[in-house]
């Protein structure tokens, strides 16, 4: 295994961490949106997630050597803001209201569109940087969305359904590309305040159109479902983010409709088709080729100070401070030399080029 293959192990563990929490959650949130108004199904989701995380962020957010993690700052919040519209409020709500007509399996398949917007929307407007290997798995793991994606049966339509769970890909895509900007920060902090602020602006639009109240256990199950696979998947996907870049992370993160897939398969006692048996091996070997990229080249580091969760190594975190923090991981606001060197990498927090 090559030097930046074993870096990438942590990061893709995250990645796909992220995409089975998130993956399992659509044809679960199909049974209770059954049960419950699609606006207050993605409130509760939202905030189960919120208050979970807000836990965490009080037991763990630091250490005997000072904050584990590097706190949000004023400037993180435009980017907070539209991490929490376009991703806590936009795209959850378009999800509901696609999944109270559209199949869970066919609402898990369309999901697939989410990396794809992602992909375009890292490279596009935010430059992030792709290699031909790249790009050839990235192309596999859409042709293997649409290879998904297609009805061969004829009855599949771009209905309103469909369309809207293709906007909540989307507007998930600005949300994943925003998210990677301040993803140095806390990512409990970050969910935390996703989740309650855009649970919260979820919950009164939903009071103020007077949807139903739905009943006790139903709002405990979505509560529940919040926790797991909403506010783990993001603290896993943010992880991710800071060693992958928003591209790859979306990359990996496509796994979650064929998760979701086969666990509406599971749950709903149905058997794979064609498209889901045809569609598998071209996934597995997209991420073969990405998790199989090798890129190096000679790179200038700018002299930069900025904070975040680290542990000291030989590449680019070498300063001095008391004594005992270099062991352990930690965060504080440390300055990186300028400096020029060849080493493999991916677009992480120290490779934007």
């Amino acid at each position: 295994m090559s030097s930046l293959q074993q870096t990438l192990v942590r990061p893709v563990g995250y990645a796909l961490l992220a995409a089975f929490l998130f993956g399992v959650s659509t044809p679960l949130a199909k049974i209770l949106v059954g049960e419950i108004h699609p606006l207050i199904l993605a409130g509760l989701l939202y905030v189960g997630m919120g208050f979970a995380l807000l836990v965490v962020h009080l037991l763990f957010s630091t250490g005997q050597s000072g904050p584990r993690e590097a706190p949000l700052r004023r400037g993180d919040l435009p980017w907070l803001a539209a991490t929490v519209l376009a991703g806590g409020v936009i795209a959850p709500v378009l999800l509901m209201a696609g999944l109270s007509t559209t199949p869970a399996a066919t609402a898990s398949l369309l999901l697939n569109f989410e990396a794809a917007a992602t992909i375009l929307i890292a490279f596009l407007v935010f430059r992030e940087s792709m290699s031909r290997r790249a790009w050839l798995a990235v192309t596999v793991i859409i042709v293997a969305a649409i290879t998904l994606s297609l009805d061969i049966s004829g009855e599949f339509g771009l209905s309103v359904g469909s369309l809207a769970v293709i906007g909540a890909c989307i507007f998930w895509g600005i949300d994943n590309n925003t998210t990677r900007v301040i993803s140095l920060r806390d990512p409990t902090a970050i969910g935390s305040v996703k989740g309650l602020v855009a649970g919260g602006i979820t919950l009164g639009v939903a009071w103020l159109l007077r949807s139903p109240v739905p009943a006790e256990p139903e709002i405990l199950s979505a509560l529940a479902l919040g926790v797991v696979s909403y506010g783990l998947s993001t603290i896993f996907f943010i992880l991710a983010l800071r060693g992958l870049g928003a591209a790859r992370t979306g990359a990996y993160f496509s796994a979650a409709p064929f998760i979701g897939a086969a666990a509406s398969f599971v749950i709903f006692l149905s058997l794979p088709d064609f498209q889901f048996i045809a569609a598998l091996p071209l996934m597995i070997l997209g991420g073969w080729l990405l998790l199989s990229e090798s890129h190096a080249h000679r790179h200038h580091h700018p002299n930069i100070v900025h904070e975040h969760r680290h542990r000291h190594d030989d590449l680019h975190h070498r300063h001095q401070h008391p004594e005992g923090m270099e062991a352990e991981m930690h965060s504080h606001v440390h300055e990186h030399p300028a400096m020029e060197h060849t080493h493999p990498h991916t677009p992480d927090i120290h490779h934007r080029h």
